[in-house]
């Protein structure tokens, strides 16, 4: 999750994210040597007292700053497409979650194995506990085996809302009457926090997601609790 030293993005969970790091860090070296050839130019260009009153045109350097960004933006370009294509792509998702936003709380819904339903709602500052996280912790996580393709599949029954986890790469609009989707693969164990991304009313702040990633037998060992089978 992200603390007050956290300058860049979060620790990557997925190979998605992996790949998003590596895009934001080529894209950023990029602008980076962009930013500095035209300092340096502008500088020359203030201090010197060199002029050539005899220059009309120069279709050498016309020709060379046309190529060159048509060059830096084939750079930036292609591996952006890759990246949409990786994001949309399907990889046989081995269990699917239908997360539904409401005003102002997440229910979840597991319908691959038996009708497992919950909702989760934040704890309260005041039913806090010391190892737990203000304004993200929630009473009822969403528990999702590791190293397993995962499909989720968001909604809304009132206003759009946005399912969003940062270490994932994942962030999905939840649109009354339509079913978006997407497709995540968390790598390693851990908790993974994320918010409702998009402004929908007063306690839009209020309305946080926690994955719980664990491995396999001891998800399906959550899955036969039926502790929140209705």
């Amino acid at each position: 999750m992200t603390t007050w030293k956290t300058l860049l993005l979060q620790d990557s969970a997925s190979p998605l994210m992996e790949q998003l790091m590596y895009f934001h860090d080529h894209t950023l070296m990029i602008l980076i040597i962009i930013t500095i050839l035209v300092s340096q130019m502008l500088l020359s260009m203030l201090f010197n007292k060199f002029t050539h009153r005899f220059l009309l045109e120069g279709q050498l350097i016309e020709m060379i700053w046309t190529i060159l960004p048509a060059i830096i933006l084939f750079l930036i370009g292609l591996p952006s497409l890759r990246l949409l294509y990786i994001m949309d792509e399907m990889y046989n998702p081995m269990i699917t979650v239908k997360a539904v936003g409401h005003q102002w709380f997440w229910s979840y819904e597991y319908s691959d194995y038996k009708n497992l339903e919950f909702e989760s709602y934040m704890i309260p500052t005041n039913e806090l506990t010391k190892s737990s996280f203000r304004l993200l912790d929630v009473d009822n996580r969403m528990i999702i085996p590791f190293n397993t393709q995962i499909r989720i599949i968001v909604t809304s029954t009132d206003v759009i809302h946005s399912w969003t986890i940062p270490a994932l790469g994942v962030k999905i609009d939840a649109t009354p009457g339509r079913l978006n989707q997407a497709n995540f693969n968390i790598n390693r164990a851990g908790i993974f926090y994320g918010q409702c991304s998009e402004i929908c009313g007063t306690n839009h702040s209020f309305m946080p997601i926690v994955i719980e990633a664990v491995p396999p037998m001891t998800f399906i060992k959550w899955m036969n609790s039926n502790e929140y089978t209705n």
